[in-house]
């Protein structure tokens, strides 16, 4: 009957091996896997049954935080208003970008040789960033015929920014921008309706 809280300890152990992890090899591409062990508070079996080695774990991290940016935005758009909902997932999209740009060197190192594994594509966080634009175009919040594809070309700039020089500010000044032109011309807004008149 103890099966179920040996997996949720199993589960708790994976999530934490990857905060820790993602924070580690963020700061060094080459962080030794047993450091990232001891500091996630697990032992080197318990480590290694998880990811069996570094390209295991390092495709892992960047695979999760897609998950965990694509899933935000359902949960955003439960408990706010479609165009308030993608401007707070614009943020959590910031801090993936971030993350990436800090992983750049490790996931360079893992799917750079010939022969290894490809790196996760963003279809998650694409089809995420689909699902809140056309939430906004329905409020009235969001301009028509926006795609996620021109959504994604118009936010390029996050991955331009330096993890290590003062992106929040500028990151916000990016999407506040973006937003700006994404709520330009929607019928529910006071611009959209100064548009259409003329």
């Amino acid at each position: 009957m103890d099966e179920p809280p040996r997996r949720s300890d199993a589960q708790r152990n994976r999530e934490r091996i990857l905060e820790v992890a993602l924070v580690e090899l963020t700061h060094c591409a080459d962080a030794p896997l047993s450091v990232i062990a001891k500091k996630a508070g697990v032992g080197q079996g318990t480590f290694y049954r998880n990811f069996p080695n570094r390209e295991a774990l390092v495709l892992e991290i960047y695979r999760h935080e897609i998950e965990q940016v694509a899933g935000s935005a359902a949960q955003l758009l439960r408990s706010r208003p479609p165009d308030e909902a993608l401007r707070a997932w614009m943020d959590r999209l910031a801090e993936f970008a971030m993350a990436k740009a800090g992983l750049a060197d490790a996931i360079r190192q893992v799917t750079g040789a010939p022969g290894s594994p490809a790196k996760p594509t963003h279809t998650p966080v694409t089809s995420a960033a689909e699902v809140l634009l056309r939430a906004g175009e329905e409020a009235g919040t969001i301009r028509p015929g926006i795609t996620a594809e021109d959504f994604m070309l118009a936010i390029a700039g996050l991955w331009q920014l330096d993890p290590h020089d003062d992106w929040r500010t500028r990151a916000a000044r990016l999407l506040d921008l973006v937003m700006d032109g994404l709520r330009a011309g929607a019928p529910g807004t006071r611009g959209g309706e100064a548009r259409t008149d003329g």
